[in-house]
């Protein structure tokens, strides 16, 4: 099958690699549908994540289950499925808590299980699921194609942004302050929106973003970063801060403006995966008793909560996707990402 490689700094490479095989009783083999590249997929492209040797690369599929294993008892042969960005037994103590991320015998996609075998990069056309009854969430039928973007947003973006909010502890007219207009942060302005918030600030400079964010609910949009950037959110609060701030960027500087954006007893919920040097600055958070809450997202744990809304088309997280490409054009794919000429691409296999 054909699958995608990457070899190190903007060097992304589609090529033929082994068929995936069962190996273990409670695995799976899907056929990717859709796939995409995302936000933190750029890390490794752009040389901030070393890559020290070429490894198969993408955590974000639905498709259609063409083998199961013989301990497999839920998935079926033919459903069409949505699978988390992590492989998940949803048995363990940790997925029980909630916490499916850190399932203790789960494990992330592009490398070998806990018994050895493989779970294959999500950025090709079929995949290995180890644990498929864990992981992986069947819709009621196959769905029409105009749906594929909204399910596959729930392998991560819009669980991710939902995770944002539910950290924070958006309530019913709170006002929140969204850090990042990339596809989590969007899905974290809907996610927002979705829990009741009476008033939601989108921080983007880029206007097909913002256009995407009103749609999604957000009522103000503040241009200015640093020192301008906190002026604005607090002249819009009371000269204090929103009550909630989503840091869904992962940079020094999103986080510095996201703690400064909130106001004294105000929670920050941080979903962006940390790089450039983002550190907590305690003794500030204490003196302004400001708290911080979030982590990766263990977003097979929404999936139920939020699959009837995009189903019945309540919620359209799918919008995040503005570029589609076949699988062939991955290179492509990640440089629109990358040069910000997308906010986030769609794969066809």
């Amino acid at each position: 099958m054909r699958a995608t490689v990457i070899y190190g700094e903007r060097d992304v490479r589609l090529e033929e690699v082994p068929d995936p095989v069962l190996s273990t009783g409670g695995d799976a083999i899907v056929r990717v549908v859709a796939a995409c590249v995302c936000g933190s997929d750029l890390w490794p492209y752009r040389g901030v994540s070393p890559t020290t040797e070429p490894h198969r690369i993408g955590h974000e599929f639905v498709g259609i289950v063409e083998e199961i294993g013989s301990d497999v008892s839920t998935i079926k042969v033919g459903d069409f499925v949505i699978a988390p960005f992590y492989d998940c037994d949803s048995t363990c103590i940790n997925c029980r808590n909630g916490v499916s991320f850190s399932c203790l015998h789960g494990g992330p996609w592009g490398e070998n299980d806990e018994m050895g075998a493989f779970a294959d990069g999500a950025q090709g056309e079929r995949v290995r699921v180890p644990h498929a009854d864990g992981s992986l969430v069947a819709t009621p039928e196959v769905p029409d194609d105009a749906l594929i973007p909204g399910l596959l947003s729930l392998s991560d973006v819009m669980g991710t942004g939902h995770h944002a909010a539910v950290s924070a502890g958006v309530t019913p007219g709170s006002t929140v302050v969204v850090v990042g207009d990339g596809a989590v942060g969007l899905c974290a302005i809907l996610a927002s929106k979705r829990l009741g918030a009476s008033r939601i600030v989108a921080m983007s400079r880029h206007a097909d973003r913002q256009a995407v964010a009103r749609e999604f609910g957000a009522t103000d949009i503040i241009e200015e970063r640093g020192d301008e950037g906190v002026a604005a959110v607090q002249a819009l609060f009371d000269g204090i801060g929103a009550d909630f701030v989503l840091e869904c960027v992962g940079t020094k500087e999103s986080m510095d403006q996201a703690i400064r954006s909130t106001r004294p007893g105000g929670m920050v919920g941080y979903v962006g995966v940390p790089n450039g040097g983002a550190e907590l600055p305690i003794r500030s958070l204490f003196a302004r008793n400001v708290g911080v809450n979030g982590g990766v997202a263990s977003v097979r744990n929404y999936v139920d909560e939020l699959l009837p809304e995009v189903l019945s088309g309540q919620i359209n997280p799918g919008r995040v996707f503005d570029l589609e490409l076949p699988l062939s054009e991955v290179a492509e794919a990640y440089a629109a990402m990358d040069e910000r000429r997308a906010i986030k691409v769609l794969l066809r296999p």
